[in-house]
């Protein structure tokens, strides 16, 4: 409930309309100006993204970053068609499963129920860290796709982390809520905490301007611009990540960096009413997607959209399908921490669009900071069960299973690209968001504000309190049901981030209490 928040205060973003260029939406207003530059200065879609992803990377450090993972869908104009790219983390080759000894404490205390194993050492520290694929992720995509020259691309990013993050009260307030874990690594402590216990924080009652250390993040960034994003994989950049995370109790060999490689697919198409949705297939929430949608459809009409029995319906259909992924793929979550997840979606002048998802897993990843290159290292290895004989027990060389949805989807004149951040809460967001924008004619920045409902896994529905009436008295007949309030922290609803294009005009928006989400139009920045 709303507890001892304000009854009465209204939040309200615009988003934004392009007549002639394109737009970026992304959870970081910085960042999305840095791709909205490039798009003004003629890049692709795909250029925007390859800015955006690493700028947000410096601006929200514990969201996403070079050493993360994810997936991406894009819209080819040209081509007419879809492209889905997977850059998931994975296991390195060389993990030693027997170095995850279950300890008989219960639950482990992230973000999935598995069973505890000793010290954490699957959730926190060196032994945590998968093999990352964010950068084989850009790389494949503007190889294919990109116009502009990659170290172009890389200089947003590079001139943030060279000033430093601004520590502003969110960014505070973000950084206290991990600072225990923090502390516990001297290279995470060193960059985010004071005295290596206490939280950087702004001067509460004046102007202030307190900011990170970067500069070992900014070198790096400069390494990968000049030296191009192989180095990550088999160059100086590499081989320090590769002596970092050994030397924190890590698998990373040489030879997992050198043998990454994204994967390209064809698009998971979902028909959906008078329209479609285009969806990442395999380890992603893509699939569990298509199995909600399709159960959505066969339960209510598009003209009973808005009505609380239509709402009871998606809350059944979620139900039904995160049973199916749980039991089957072996995924689960809990609500107990939020993820690190970062989204962003662009379009360009010519109707190209990309839907990009990245991710470091856990908040501040594995709460480690790799010294010689000043990254957040992440902690893919929380993704696997740690039990043996599981759908997803923990393995030598497994890729993981991801709850990120980046889609693109289209109805007759309209077309868009929607994705969130949020853990299990991603893919419901993502349905009713797109059902939506496919089903009721509703604008982008309707689509996005509508109050939703939340059913990722287990009986009870959280719904936005402005459902209550009829619709929460239809989902209480179904099972146990939680009010909740959209707030700037903690979410208890997914953070949206979307473009769309009709009849020729781009627009774009964010989650609305996201305090640095913004959508920026190309010509804003020109």
């Amino acid at each position: 409930m709303a507890g001892s928040f304000s009854r009465s205060q209204i939040v309200t973003k615009p988003g934004v309309v392009s007549v002639e260029g394109g737009v970026v939406a992304a959870q970081h207003v910085l960042a999305a100006e840095a791709g909205a530059a490039v798009l003004a200065a003629g890049g692709d879609a795909v250029d925007a993204a390859v800015a955006v992803s690493f700028a947000i990377g410096v601006l929200e450090p514990w969201m996403s970053g070079p050493m993360g993972g994810g997936a991406m869908m894009l819209w080819r104009e040209d081509e007419g068609r879809g492209h889905a790219l997977t850059y998931g983390m994975r296991a390195s080759a060389a993990l030693d499963t027997a170095h995850y000894p279950l300890s008989g404490a219960g639950k482990a205390s992230d973000l999935f129920p598995w069973e505890a194993v000793v010290e954490d050492r699957n959730i926190i520290g060196g032994s945590s860290v998968a093999v990352p694929g964010t950068v084989a992720g850009l790389e494949a995509a503007h190889g294919r796709f990109g116009r502009m020259p990659w170290a172009e691309l890389l200089a947003p990013a590079i001139a943030h982390a060279k000033k430093g993050m601004e520590v502003d009260w969110y960014a505070a307030l973000v950084i206290a809520s991990s600072a225990r874990d923090l502390a516990k690594d001297p290279d995470a402590a060193a960059l985010f905490l004071e005295d290596g216990q206490w939280p950087k924080a702004f001067g509460w009652t004046a102007l202030s301007d307190v900011r990170l250390d970067q500069s070992g993040m900014a070198a790096t960034l400069e390494r990968l611009a000049e030296a191009g994003p192989r180095d990550f994989y088999e160059g100086e950049i590499a081989a320090a990540l590769v002596k970092d995370v050994t030397a924190k109790g890590g698998f990373l060999t040489a030879a997992d960096l050198a043998g990454y490689a994204p994967d390209w697919a064809d698009p998971l198409e979902i028909p959906y009413r008078k329209g479609r949705i285009l969806a990442v297939p395999g380890l992603t929430a893509g699939p569990t997607l298509a199995d909600a949608a399709g159960e959505w459809q066969a339960l209510y009409s598009a003209s009973e959209a808005a009505g609380p029995a239509a709402h009871a319906a998606r809350a059944a259909a979620l139900r039904d399908a995160y049973a199916r992924r749980l039991s089957g793929m072996g995924d689960h979550d809990s609500e107990k921490a939020p993820g690190c997840t970062t989204h962003f979606s662009i379009v360009d002048r010519q109707g190209n669009m990309v839907s990009m998802t990245q991710t470091l897993l856990s908040i501040f990843g594995s709460r480690t900071v790799s010294p010689s290159t000043g990254l957040v290292l992440n902690n893919g290895i929380m993704w696997f069960d740690p039990e043996p004989g599981k759908p997803n027990s923990l393995g030598a060389g497994k890729r993981c299973l991801m709850n990120v949805c980046p889609v693109v989807g289209e109805t007759g004149r309209r077309r868009f690209a929607l994705g969130a951040s949020g853990g299990r809460k991603i893919m419901p967001a993502v349905g009713q968001i797109a059902a939506q924008l496919l089903e009721t004619g509703a604008t982008l920045q309707q689509a996005v504000e509508a109050p939703r409902i939340d059913v990722s896994g287990g009986d009870l529905a959280v719904a936005d309190e402005r459902l209550d009436g009829p619709v929460t008295r239809a989902l209480e007949a179904q099972g146990p049901v939680a009010l909740a309030k959209r707030l700037p922290f903690p979410f208890a609803f997914a953070c949206p981030a979307a473009v769309l294009r009709e009849d020729g005009y781009n627009s774009g928006t964010t989650e609305t209490l996201s305090p640095w989400g913004d959508a920026v139009a190309e010509e804003d920045t020109a």
